[in-house]
């Protein structure tokens, strides 16, 4: 992930001691957001600025009132650091609330990590802008396995991925499912275990022959990756196009992730790919895809997981419980507390497919996922509760997740795939939501 490229902006009306106190304030910053930002040689205020991110202020004084029309003219977000925490200064608010007045976009985080997300999410927006390649393995989006289901989702339409490109301008690239599963078949076990020798994946129940067809799946994915280069994340239409395939790349996400930082995402979803990629960039947090299906659904929700009903609890309008493919959802081993790879659960997938069952600690979570009009952010504050299980079903294990006001998330919940974030990271999705210019739906 590249860094915030950030312009340090001082005043011309500052005086010598003003001048040296930016100077140490700007070494403070290097120091501490070394790791997410690089700060550029300080700029005079109403001076052309080099290409950047984003403008630092390491110093307001009162100047800031004057030259408002030149800052302005800056059209860059801007971030107050000017306290030798790292963080805005007290007496700062009322000029950062000048200029926010004055239609300026302006950052004045309290806290240092705070400060880390809003600096990861403009690096994360500028990287997007720069071409972003994220790549989809799919054939007949749409058709397949559950076209009834699959023919309703936005993702699938060529509206979607212009939109998304004209808006964010990353690149969607396609390439076809029933290809890479041919190149993977074609590799030699041999080469399948040479390249596994170190992987030491946590597996129960599951031959050796079916492992090594999930390896291949990760070593032709990398390979095609590799030669289109440059490469952010990956996903594929692995269940609605499962028959283009004889197993499923939930390993393969997990080692491109592990190995090749690439971010992943499931069933051809590109929403939740480009969410994925946000997210996990400007939070660092643990996260991981599942779906939705809220208590107040009822029988379409439990029909669907072969399951009879939803776990006796007190307050159930209020819970939900996240399943994804027999288990809690899919997310990378290094997020979680216990993370096993399983023989396949649901029936259109490959009888040799493989599965991950993992699960995340118990307690404070978010739900977040970027609505289809890429103007929302929709943020959940949560709590993993407990995870339940339902023998024979397609919830082997499931996470049971309560929010505050089940109605209202039943109102304004913009998809059924959901990003489940360890943590309240409700204040932090705020921020980013404004570094893009989003609303934050807040639930």
């Amino acid at each position: 992930m590249r860094k915030a490229i950030c312009a340090p902006v001082y005043f011309a009306a500052a005086n010598e001691r003003e001048r040296g106190e930016f100077q140490e304030q700007l070494g403070r910053l290097r120091e501490m957001y070394g790791d997410v930002a690089e700060f550029l040689a300080p700029v005079c205020a109403g001076d052309p600025l080099p290409k950047a991110d984003a403008v630092v202020f390491p110093q307001l004084i009162g100047a800031a009132f004057k030259d408002r029309e030149s800052l302005k003219k800056y059209n860059l977000t801007f971030v107050v650091l000017t306290s030798r925490f790292g963080t805005v200064e007290m007496w700062d608010w009322e000029i950062v609330s000048f200029l926010r007045g004055e239609g300026l976009t302006v950052f004045s985080p309290y806290n240092a990590e705070l400060a880390k997300v809003i600096l990861r999410a403009i690096a994360a927006k500028s990287a997007l802008r720069e071409g972003a390649k994220f790549v989809m393995f799919q054939d007949s989006p749409g058709e397949g396995m559950q076209a009834y289901i699959f023919k309703r989702f936005y993702w699938w339409e060529e509206e979607c991925t212009r939109k998304m490109e004209d808006a964010f301008g990353m690149k969607l690239i396609y390439r076809s499912w029933k290809e890479a599963g041919e190149r993977a078949r074609a590799i030699p076990d041999g080469e399948a275990r040479k390249v596994c020798a170190d992987w030491n994946v946590n597996m129960e129940g599951v031959p050796e022959g079916d492992y090594l067809r999930a390896v291949k799946i990760y070593i032709a994915v990398k390979a095609i990756t590799d030669e289109i280069g440059g490469v952010a994340g990956v996903g594929a239409n692995c269940l609605n196009e499962s028959f283009n395939c004889d197993t499923t790349p939930c390993l393969a996400w997990n080692m491109l992730f592990e190995r090749d930082g690439l971010i992943w995402a499931c069933e051809g979803d590109t929403l939740t790919l480009l969410s994925t990629y946000i997210l996990h960039n400007a939070l660092g947090a643990p996260m991981m895809m599942t779906n939705i299906y809220p208590f107040l659904v009822g029988m379409a929700a439990l029909a669907h997981e072969k399951i009879d009903k939803f776990p006796d609890i007190p307050d159930p309008a209020n819970h939900a419980l996240g399943v994804h493919c027999g288990y809690c959802g899919f997310a990378p081993r290094s997020f979680c507390s216990r993370w096993v790879m399983r023989p396949k659960v649901l029936e259109i997938v490959n009888d040799r497919a493989i599965v991950i069952d993992c699960e995340f600690p118990k307690g404070p979570a978010t739900l977040a996922k970027i609505y289809a009009d890429f103007n929302k952010l929709s943020i959940i504050r949560a709590e993993i509760e407990d995870y339940v299980q339902y023998p024979g079903s397609d919830c082997r294990n499931g996470t049971l997740i309560r929010y505050n006001d089940g109605e209202r998330v039943m109102d304004e919940l913009c998809s059924h795939h959901a990003l489940l974030i360890t943590g309240d990271h409700s204040a932090s999705l705020r921020q980013l939501a404004r570094v893009f210019g989003w609303e934050a739906v807040t639930l």
